[in-house]
């Protein structure tokens, strides 16, 4: 019988994010690391030994130009490097013939989304966004009673990116973070994949309707000066510096088939950790914070049922999560974000074997990659509403609907 060949991946960015997808890859045994990349040689060096001591593998190539990477033999390029760089490195693997995964992160400039999809269309590289919460077990869940039609019509869905980011966000330098540089000059919506992306599935966004027009609003900047006053440790780097990014960002989008959607951003004041993925349709709604399903079914009465005897209530449809979230194993739970990074990467893996169309492509991160770069515009200019590119240009009027894995279908 003959042995499959191994896809041979090379890894540009070996931070935090780098190092998490590093060990999720190992968890395949049909993929093997051939080259890493990073502008820090210590995390070069690191991450070629990782590769060595955890799998047995031979050392990879190891080099601080990701265009020297993309001479090598690798068949997959997957891109985890700080966000300013997410766009060029993308384009270059593309040109070089590379399929392309690229790590999330919100774009700078429209410009460098219209650059990836042109690419894309001139190369036909495959190309996947590997937004992880796309295959989260709330997010599919909440898609497929969607599919289902439990909710009836979605009409309005909201999300969050509620985490607490402000150590990391100090300790910028030390830790060789672009999340610093970012906080002191700029601000916008700069990390909305994780909640706009789960909602664009549902709601088609690319494949028969489109997000149209979007408002951003900004508050104050006062979580991180506060934060830096109160940790003596910061204050010889950080004290007295002004923080461009508001503490909490609003975004509200229009579809073109009628759907609103509200982000938020809010990653610099004390918060739980939270994504908080509501779906309102006209039989009922599905909220991630209190994994509630409230169906219009009489089994709460809307009037006079405490919400909070609806927390959980998720439970009762687990029968319609996908099978993978169902059979999953403790090693794969343990792969990284509670699961959802190895589905992910299995989804990406077996496409690319496969030849198969990308579950999550180039059209979709140019559309929610530029969200941020929008965000921007629009809270500069006093919050005036900016108009998102169709950056299909045109076909998601006939693109069919595409979920990123199976879901359940229960009559």
């Amino acid at each position: 019988m003959q042995t499959k060949r191994k896809i041979k991946i090379g890894l540009i960015g070996l931070g935090g994010r780098g190092n998490g997808l590093l060990t999720g890859i190992f968890n395949f045994d049909d993929v093997e690391v051939v080259a890493v990349c990073d502008r820090y040689e210590d995390r070069v060096v690191s991450a070629a030994q990782r590769v060595v001591d955890e799998v047995g593998c031979s050392r990879p190539f190891a080099t601080r130009d990701y265009r020297k990477l993309l001479k090598t033999d690798a068949d997959v390029v997957v891109i985890a490097a700080a966000w300013e760089a997410h766009a060029e490195i993308a384009v270059a693997s593309m040109r070089a013939g590379k399929t392309v995964g690229l790590e999330v992160g919100g774009a700078y400039d429209v410009q460098s989304c219209w650059d990836m999809v042109d690419c894309y269309e001139k190369t036909k590289t495959p190309f996947m966004f590997l937004e992880n919460c796309c295959y989260n077990k709330d997010e599919l869940l909440a898609a497929a009673l969607a599919r289902n039609g439990l909710l009836g019509e979605p009409v309005f869905c909201s999300g969050s990116y509620c985490h607490d980011l402000r150590e990391e966000i100090a300790n910028g330098t030390k830790k060789r973070h672009y999340r610093l540089a970012n906080y002191l000059t700029r601000n916008c919506e700069n990390y909305p994949t994780h909640e706009l992306g789960p909602i664009c599935k549902i709601l088609n966004i690319n494949r028969g309707n489109r997000l149209v027009s979007l408002v951003s609003m900004s508050g104050k900047a006062a979580g991180m000066k506060a934060y830096i006053a109160e940790h003596e440790e910061y204050r010889a780097e950080l004290g007295g510096k002004e923080f461009a990014q508001g503490d909490v960002v609003t975004t509200m989008i229009k579809c073109e088939n009628g759907e609103t959607i509200l982000i938020k951003l809010d990653t610099t004041l004390p918060c739980l950790y939270d994504r908080g993925l509501t779906v309102s349709g006209t039989k009922g709604f599905y909220n991630q914070t209190t994994n509630s399903v409230i169906l219009d079914d009489g089994r709460f009465n809307h009037e006079t049922t405490p919400y909070k005897e609806a927390f959980g209530s998720q439970e009762r449809y687990s029968d319609y999560l996908p099978g993978v979230w169902r059979n999953i194993t403790p090693e794969q739970l343990a792969a990284g974000h509670g699961g959802m990074d190895y589905i992910m990467l299995k989804h990406f893996f077996q496409a690319v074997r496969n030849r198969e169309e990308m579950p999550i492509d180039v059209y979709d991160a140019a559309v929610w990659m530029s969200v941020t770069a929008l965000s921007a515009l629009s809270i500069a200019d006093g919050s005036r509403p900016v108009e998102v590119p169709d950056f299909t240009r045109g076909s998601y009027k006939i693109r069919a609907q595409k979920d990123v894995l199976p879901l359940m279908r229960i009559k």
